[in-house]
């Protein structure tokens, strides 16, 4: 089964093709810059272990256009990897937010396309461009059978105590307003993962998923039971560029005092404020450099990170009635070394113990980086969304 996997942003287009049931995949490619005369389109091509690489620059108006480009390279006569789109069987796309209606993996057909579209208010930036996506592919791929993966659908296990907000009941049941978590595509790989490195299905996880988006989940035999985003993705955690939990009375006082306006509160705190807000800077990579020639400010901004990931591991440590294993996943969870070790300190009364030395080696794969005394153990798992995608899809149509 020829699976081609899309994951499309506001100005991008992720995508893989797998010939499931291998894992392996075929091709890797990524459109950058979607709308710019200078858009970038890198696309990786595995025979074996051996990689092909060719990045090209041009103009690209629209995701229809970026995904005819991918298209030509797929069935590239000189590297191409399949005849022609009829190759494809499935197209498997990511959508960030399918609400409550949706809460599994979905073959697309006209009525749920109707059902996505009242979805756009929920997450008004994710959302048109991953239908958009599926529009496109149906163009293309015009015998392929369309499903949709949604981020939302793994946190739909969570119980209502944990979901629901403290609001009078109308505003759950008129207008929906709940938490609905994020990152459950990348949760639930690294989740199942660990419980198969663990080697048991009765497991208390908690998962940790840091990229310039982060959110952590408590994964109970499989299963989320609370997750650190919300009704949108900017409440939990502190982030590249988003506040993370914040008291309320704060947006208040910028409306009603200091005159912002709502859009110039959602700016500041979506696109400026987090690690950015804090530093000047997003990349974790950046942080760490000022940190090393001396920045105080970068350090704050490291301790407060750090603080905020240990504190929602103890709430979930209490959620979950003890923990098997912590997992570190994503860009920053899965690279930098120095923000794992300051989540880990003075963590010894739940029964995490670091091992420095491995902490700092970097190794591919999934690993250990706990000492053989502790308690629990602390994994890094590399996060693979595109690949659960493939599976979900495999799973459903086999």
């Amino acid at each position: 089964m020829n699976i081609f996997v899309i994951n499309s942003g506001s100005s991008s287009i992720k995508y893989q093709l797998f010939k499931m049931p291998s894992t392996s995949p075929v091709c890797v490619g990524l459109v950058e810059r979607i709308g710019l005369d200078d858009a970038v389109i890198t696309h990786k091509i595995y025979n074996g272990n051996e990689e092909q690489v060719h990045t090209f620059t041009l103009a690209i108006p629209n995701h229809e256009i970026g995904l005819n480009e991918v298209n030509a390279l797929l069935t590239n006569t000189q590297f191409g990897v399949i005849q022609n789109t009829d190759d494809i069987t499935v197209v498997g796309h990511r959508i960030v937010h399918g609400g409550e209606q949706f809460s599994k993996t979905t073959v697309i057909t006209p009525e749920i396309k109707q059902e996505l579209v009242k979805t756009f208010q929920l997450a008004p930036l994710h959302n048109p461009p991953g239908y958009g996506g599926i529009e496109v592919a149906e163009k293309i791929f015009t015998n392929a059978t369309q499903v949709a993966v949604f981020d939302t659908a793994f946190h739909q296990t969570m119980p209502a105590y944990a979901y629901r907000f403290a609001l009078p009941e109308s505003y759950y049941t008129n207008n929906h307003i709940r938490k609905y978590g994020f990152h459950g595509t990348s949760h639930k790989y690294v989740s199942a993962k660990a419980i198969e490195y663990l080697g048991k299905a009765e497991s208390k996880i908690i998962s940790i998923h840091l990229g310039n988006g982060c959110s952590i989940t408590a994964v109970k035999n499989g299963q989320a039971v609370d997750t650190s985003m919300g009704f949108g993705p900017l409440s939990g955690l502190i982030m590249g560029t988003r506040t993370g939990d914040l008291d309320p009375t704060v947006v208040f006082y910028l409306v009603n005092t200091l005159g912002y306006t709502i859009e110039q509160v959602s700016n500041l705190l979506n696109k400026q404020s987090g690690m950015l807000g804090l530093t000047g800077y997003s990349d974790m990579r950046d942080i760490t450099k000022a940190i090393n020639s001396g920045d105080a400010n970068a350090q704050l901004a490291y301790d407060m990170y750090a603080y905020a990931i240990k504190k929602y591991i103890g709430s979930y440590a209490a959620t979950l009635n003890g923990i098997d294993a912590i997992v570190f996943t994503a860009g920053v969870g899965e690279n930098d070394a120095l923000i794992r070790s300051l989540i880990c300190k003075d963590m010894g009364y739940l029964g995490i113990e670091l091992d420095t030395e491995a902490n700092a080696t970097r190794k591919p794969g999934l690993r250990e980086i706990n000492t053989p005394h502790s308690k629990v153990k602390i994994l890094i798992v590399p996060t693979n969304e595109e690949l659960e995608i493939a599976n979900e899809c495999y799973a459903l149509l086999k």
